[in-house]
Order: C-alpha cells, then sequence, then structure tokens
C-alpha cells in the first residue's frame, strides 16, 4: 500500500565522520542516500525529508568568527536558514535528476522551514547544546569578554587544551510553522525537504510576530512535529546502526526489533536509551505513534 513517509536523515547521509565535509564528499554521500530515496518513490510512495546540519552549521559558524574582522558576523538562526539551503538545494538537485533518469515525473522541492519553540522552555536557562569551534581557556575568556550574551562552558576534560565551547538552548519544538503549505505540496504529490536542521527555530516577540532565536532544535523531535502534522503513516528515523539498542556497551547488548508501542515505551522508562544519542530518536517515534501514527522505524540507511 502506498505510503506517506517522514524520512528523518542522520548525519552520515550528508557527511561521513571521518571527511572534511567537502562539497564533492557531501554530494557523493547525499548520492548514495538518493538512490535509496528514489526506489521508495517508484514505489509510489510520498516522502517528506528532513535532515541535519550540524558539520554544514559549525563550518559556517567557524567562517562567520572567522571574517568577523572584515564582515558582520550572521546570527544562529540565519546560519540556520543558510544551510537548510545549501543541503536542500544538493539533495533537491540529486533527487530530481535520479527521478527524471528513471522518468518518474515528481517534483521535488526544498523549503526554508521556521519552527516554533518557547524562550520559557527551560533550556533557555542552562543551554545544553555546543555549537560552533572549540576555544583554549584564554581565548573562550577573550570571548566571553566580547559577546556578553555567549553562553560558554568546558565540555572536554581539563587535559585537553581546546575544551571550552559555545552552548545554545536546545528547547522542544512547539509547531512547525509552514506546516499548512508542506501538507498541500504532499498532498499534491510532490516530495517535499522540509524542517532541515530542526527547523530554524523562532519565538514571538511581545508583539505576537515570529523572531529567530540563538538556539537548535533536535532534528528528529522536529521530525516528529512535522510528521504528525502531515498525517504521515511512517515515520523513519535513519541513522548510523540498523537497530536500537538496549544494554548498551555490555554484554548483554541487544537488538531492538518489532515492537509494540508499550513495550518500547517501557525500555525508554527503564534508561536504556541515552539523552545525548538514542534517547531522543525514541521518544520522537513513541510521540508519533502516541499522535496517531501507524509506524515508527530506527534503521540504518542501508537496512
Amino acid at each position: 500500500m502506498r505510503k506517506v513517509i517522514v524520512i528523518a536523515l542522520g548525519g552520515n547521509a550528508i557527511k561521513q565522520a571521518h571527511e572534511q565535509g567537502t562539497v564533492e564528499e557531501q554530494r557523493a554521500n547525499i548520492a548514495t542516500t538518493c538512490e535509496q530515496l528514489v526506489n521508495m518513490l517508484i514505489y509510489g510512495n510520498r516522502l517528506v525529508i528532513t535532515h541535519g546540519n550540524g558539520p554544514q552549521a559549525g563550518s559556517l559558524l567557524i567562517q562567520q568568527e572567522a571574517g568577523v574582522a572584515e564582515v558582520p558576523a550572521q546570527p544562529m538562526d540565519v546560519v540556520g536558514a543558510m544551510t537548510q539551503g545549501q543541503i536542500g538545494y544538493m539533495f533537491q538537485q540529486t533527487l530530481q535528476n535520479m527521478l527524471w533518469d528513471k522518468q518518474v515525473p515528481l517534483p521535488v522541492v526544498s523549503i526554508v522551514n521556521q519552527v516554533l519553540v518557547s524562550e520559557d522552555d527551560p533550556d533557555y536557562q542552562d543551554p545544553s547544546k555546543p555549537v560552533g569551534p572549540f576555544y583554549t581557556k584564554e581565548e573562550a575568556e577573550k570571548l566571553g569578554a566580547e559577546r556578553p550574551e555567549y553562553v560558554i562552558k568546558e565540555v572536554k576534560p581539563e587535559n585537553v587544551e581546546r575544551r571550552f565551547r559555545r552552548v545554545v538552548p536546545s528547547p522542544e519544538p512547539i509547531r512547525n510553522i509552514e506546516y499548512l503549505a508542506i501538507r498541500k505540496m504532499v498532498d499534491s504529490g510532490m516530495v517535499v525537504i522540509a524542517s532541515g536542521g530542526g527547523g530554524i527555530p523562532v519565538v514571538y516577540d511581545e508583539n505576537k510576530r515570529l523572531k529567530g532565536t540563538a538556539a537548535v532544535i533536535d532534528k528528529d523531535k522536529a521530525g516528529e512535529v512535522l510528521a504528525t502534522v502531515v498525517g504521515a503513516d511512517v515515520f523513519l528515523v535513519l541513522t548510523d546502526i540498523a537497530h536500537a539498542k538496549i544494554n548498551f556497551g555490555t554484554p548483554e547488548e541487544k537488538d531492538v526489533g518489532l515492537i509494540t508501542y508499550s513495550e518500547m515505551k517501557k525500555l525508554s522508562e527503564e534508561g536504556h536509551f541515552k539523552a545525548g544519542s538514542m534517547g531522543p530518536k525514541v521518544l520522537s517515534c513513541l510521540r508519533f505513534i502516541e499522535w496517531g501514527g501507524q509506524q515508527a522505524i530506527i534503521t540504518s540507511l542501508d537496512n
């Protein structure tokens, strides 16, 4: 049966850990990913694609710092929009070319996509998401004096020289701002690339107008919000391992295969999935089912 599938792509779909992140490397990885996506489309499924942007945003933030003496640095929300354009363009072009090669007349579109968050989110009081380059203690102190609005934390052990990094809030996504447009595009048969990097985080100002905020939204949590509002049948979270695992890193480690919602929720409550890695993926899948989704899958691209 044909389904609407929202796919949350992991970082390895764009840049492998050992790579520098050149355009050529990213295009090659995206081509590999798109080959799998084309197969899903040929079977008549409708796809909405979302993706991470960590390495790309990190590179752009380094460029902002390096060029600040010559041109003004851009804020984080603008950097997020830039990566949506960058990555969306490469995916859109690659996937469209492959569909044309297969004589599949489906339009592919990527959109600049905002996601609403709240400045009352607890993470604004204790930011948790590292972004940008690493600094020495001296560099961190200098940056903190120059940019007092930055929160800079020690994120590596004391024996590491460059152990300081800027951190920003990682608030919970509330609503996808452009969801109506996305839903109309999906309903009309378009392949849509949206909510890149978790979406551009925005808040309401005192006049109930949207404005950007310096934050990073978890891409899988934002992907679940997107999957729910477009009425997806399946929420597919792609990562670099074939299965979620329980008792990870122990002799009792075991793959999680086909499982019910209640069974997976119990494993989550028992603490099997760490907050910084598999935890958000599992939580997002559980939320998708809670909101009426049929099936949530965590696996690798080649599985």
